[in-house]
């Protein structure tokens, strides 16, 4: 509620033009009318009252006019300003919009909004915020949140409150009125500095967030991955991730660069059927995840995630190779010989290294949406035969879902079998590895599958070390991706030694 008592009641006019018929909502420094319009008849507007101390009467009348000149598809049009400094109320009529806010949609959707609108909202978010930030006096709006997100009945979006938003002056070094909702607002609209394009760009960090856990979460605190709903798109998480950051210059540094953003992770994610991967966006900044998926016990999953992960980590930075398995114990023994610990007695830390890759042990779903806002360059999923929900959710969500099946003859209906079960699932970026299969049996499976991505993995017996016969089939599942900027060869099993 308003502090200070409203000047207006059903049936007072505004400007002698704008009768007042109801409220509409109300906050800490305003309230929000519906009225009519006594010239033109059926039309109405929203009128907002503001108590504004008179002293500081002259900024409230530049910021006005600094929002009626404002014109943007997604920003109300503020056609009229009234002010009386006797009294300090402000009034500003604008658009009145059908709809309802994005706090109701959501409280009446139980926290739901469809994963196919998340990213749309954001782009519509981001394309007022570059208009607003990029004019001549950049417009910053330091109050983004759900409660001044109107939504129309065709999804479209409005902000639809500007009670706090100011002009950027780069000469001051921090805002001289501290303002904004605890939950959305940056870190520095509460006295560290001065709110700039970063400060919105938070908000929209926040923003996602909020949508993404169900309304539960707009900051990133301890435990907050998982509630992050589990069918939303991968590359959303370090974008939020970084949007959220505390210092504004580790943020992204404007709105354009955001859009840029999604629009390459999106198209990175949703390449067409027959696309290959070095037609994707390949200048993607994100974090990319590679699932490997056994379709048998002794497929050679954990064994292929290895020599991928290693391949990764000569030609570029930043790998970390998850085993996605709470009771898994192939990284246990693994983390026994790189530290000498006697067998049997497990380490206090699940992660270790070894040759520059960062391995994960017996980690959940939480563990990876945590590392995924990271600064990994790549993450690899070793999942095992496993197909269960966890799993095979990560698996076709994967940006290299990577299939390894046996190469043996009698074998290969293992992975027919797999892609018919998942036939409802898109399949184009799936990649399938046949360890020691003949050419004969790749062409085959390619015919079968009617799929060009099938390769056969040469004997490589030790992972770890570079296989110039290994690197030519990653090379080409992986073509165009990563440059080639190949480290020394390592020898872990010769160190061991």
């Amino acid at each position: 509620m308003m502090n200070q008592p409203s000047r207006l009641e059903f049936g007072s006019i505004v400007g002698e033009r704008y009768r007042i018929i109801r409220t509409l909502g109300s906050g800490g420094m305003s309230r929000v009318f519906m009225a009519e319009d006594l010239k033109l008849p059926g039309k109405h507007w929203a009128v907002k009252e503001s108590i504004a101390d008179p002293k500081i009467m002259k900024i409230v009348r530049t910021e006005a006019e600094m929002l009626i000149s404002l014109s943007h598809p997604r920003l109300p049009r503020i056609v009229d300003f009234f002010e009386y400094p006797s009294s300090g109320a402000v009034y500003l009529v604008m658009d009145y919009i059908e709809g309802i806010t994005l706090v109701a949609y959501m409280r009446g959707y139980q926290g739901y909004i469809p994963q196919e609108q998340i990213i749309p909202l954001a782009l519509q978010v981001l394309d007022v915020l570059d208009y607003l930030h990029t004019r001549q006096l950049p417009v910053i709006y330091r109050d983004l949140k759900p409660a001044n997100i109107m939504l129309t009945p065709e999804m479209e979006f409005k902000l639809i409150d500007f009670g706090i938003a100011r002009s950027y002056k780069s000469e001051l070094d921090q805002d001289t009125i501290k303002l904004g909702t605890v939950g959305f607002a940056a870190p520095e609209q509460y006295g560290t500095g001065q709110t700039d394009a970063r400060s919105d760009l938070y908000s929209l960090g926040a923003l996602l967030l909020y949508l993404c856990t169900g309304g539960k979460y707009s900051e990133w605190t301890a435990g907050v991955e998982g509630y992050i709903r589990g069918e939303l798109p991968r590359h959303l998480i370090p974008i939020i991730r970084k949007l959220l950051r505390h210092h504004p210059e580790e943020r992204f540094q404007s709105a354009e660069e955001v859009i840029g953003e999604l629009r390459r992770s999106a198209d990175f994610q949703s390449a067409q059927p027959g696309k290959s991967m070095s037609n994707a966006s390949m200048d993607y900044a994100g974090t990319r995840v590679v699932a490997v998926l056994g379709v048998s016990s002794g497929s050679g999953a954990t064994h292929t995630a290895i020599a991928v992960s290693h391949y990764l980590a000569r030609r570029t930075h930043s790998v970390a190779l998850v085993e996605l398995h709470s009771t898994a114990k192939a990284f246990a023994r693994l983390q026994e010989v790189v530290e000498g610990i006697p067998v049997g007695q497990a380490s206090s830390s699940r992660r270790f290294e070894v040759d520059g890759v960062h391995y994960w042990r017996q980690t959940s779903r939480a563990d990876v949406i945590s590392l995924l806002g990271g600064s990994y360059r790549f993450i690899v999923l070793d999942l095992g035969n496993g197909q269960d929900n966890e799993r095979l959710e990560e698996f076709l969500r994967a940006d290299y879902p990577l299939v390894v099946g046996s190469g043996a003859e009698w074998r290969v209906q293992d992975i027919t079998g797999l892609a018919r079960s998942l036939q409802r699932h898109p399949q184009h970026k799936w990649n399938y590895c046949l360890p020691l299969a003949s050419s004969e049996a790749v062409r085959r499976l390619r015919k079968e599958l009617e799929h060009d991505k099938v390769f056969a993995l040469p004997f490589h017996s030790d992972p770890f070390e570079q296989d110039d016969e290994m690197d030519q089939v990653l090379d080409e599942l992986f073509r165009g991706v990563i440059t080639d900027t190949r480290k020394k060869r390592f020898g872990f099993l010769k160190r061991q030694h």
